[in-house]
């Protein structure tokens, strides 16, 4: 069986050794090469052939970003998955990069955890990301299509008024996140709240990249605050959100509990708050990401009435998490990303009145 092609790129030697040998135990993968900056790299991808390539953030002579902007011209598909530092600037380039076309990224281990500390981050981190991005490089289909829903017998609940969005997305869900909010009015009449698996640090530059782009407030969630019609809640990296019913409202309750499905925050454990105290009208969308997380709090979701949407095959960069929830028949609709947001738009229009009609209409 032919194995992974990898090209590491980035400038510390240390950095390049230690990925090295983190790949090296997995048969699967095989190191073609490295390069010291991004001007190297872009000379040697067409003798290395490699199917992915990690990149570094910072490097001399021509960046991560610059690299990228030249590697994407001649080779749109290539997954790239970019080697970040956990710190305020290079969140910011990261996700600047994911915006600009890389597919996934991996966060840097702390210097002070020594070497094998580090091997070990390196690879229970970087080698599923690996498996998952050319596995799904290799197998998606030409051109975009959208696959037909798996209804449910309950999910004839169309004629539900949805209280409240849920989202949870991983890998490719801040550009899936960004082409879907922006779309969403101002007026929408129901709050949001969102899971996308990211660290301390990056949840809050995204919220903020998302604000920006969006009509509606979009913002890092703190404990305590009341969820608001046409307000966004970005659970924070490494914490769980839930919500909870009090006299005064639903409210956001985050908390350190044990990561689910590696992950914290958890989709899961957001849906699970969100069918108790939602019920029959909660919509819940899980776009792109690695793994299966969502699917257990789907289920909790369809058990109590409500509605599932998700992102279909053909628009994901990788297909776990909205595929274990459409494989498991939980899915009211597997959509392309583009028509996502048209279809939250009419489920959201169920059972309201002419004023919140008028409102959504005028996207």
């Amino acid at each position: 069986m032919r194995r992974i092609r990898v090209l590491i790129v980035d400038d510390a030697v240390v950095a390049r050794r230690v990925v090295t040998e983190a790949l090296a135990s997995d048969a699967a993968i095989e190191v073609v090469g490295t390069a010291p900056n991004g001007r190297v790299a872009l000379a040697r991808l067409a003798e290395l052939h490699p199917d992915l390539v990690i990149l570094d953030v910072e490097m001399p002579e021509l960046d991560g970003l610059a690299t990228l902007v030249e590697l994407r011209r001649a080779h749109p598909r290539l997954p790239v998955v970019m080697f970040s530092s956990l710190t305020e600037r290079g969140a910011a380039a990261t996700l600047e990069a994911l915006a600009r076309g890389a597919t996934d990224y991996v966060t840097k281990p702390p210097a002070a955890g020594g070497v094998s500390a580090a091997l070990a981050r390196v690879r229970e981190e970087l080698i599923p990301k690996i498996r998952a991005l050319c596995a799904a490089a290799a197998e998606r289909p030409a051109a975009p299509a959208a696959r037909p829903g798996l209804p449910r017998p309950a999910a004839a609940g169309a004629d539900r008024r949805v209280e409240v969005l849920a989202i949870g997305a991983s890998t490719g869900g801040p550009n899936a996140l960004a082409a879907v909010l922006p779309q969403l009015p101002p007026t929408f009449p129901v709050p949001i709240v969102v899971v996308q698996h990211m660290p301390p640090l990056f949840t809050r530059l995204l919220a903020e990249r998302l604000d920006a782009k969006s009509a509606m407030r979009v913002r890092e969630a703190a404990p305590g605050e009341l969820l608001a019609a046409g307000c966004v809640e970005v659970a924070p990296g490494g914490y769980h959100m839930e919500v909870v019913r009090e006299r005064a409202g639903v409210r956001i309750r985050t908390h350190e509990g044990p990561p689910e499905n590696s992950c914290r925050p958890s989709v899961d454990v957001l849906l699970r708050s969100v069918a108790e105290v939602y019920g029959r009208h909660a919509l819940a969308v899980v776009l792109t990401g690695m793994g299966r997380d969502g699917l257990q709090g789907c289920l909790r979701v369809a058990a109590a009435g409500g509605q599932i949407l998700v992102q279909d095959e053909a628009t994901s960069v990788v297909w776990g998490m909205p595929g274990a929830v459409a494989g498991a028949g939980l899915a009211d609709r597997v959509l392309p990303l583009g028509e996502i947001a048209h279809e939250i738009v009419r489920r959201i229009l169920v059972n309201r009145g002419p004023a919140d009609a008028a409102g959504l209409s005028r996207r």
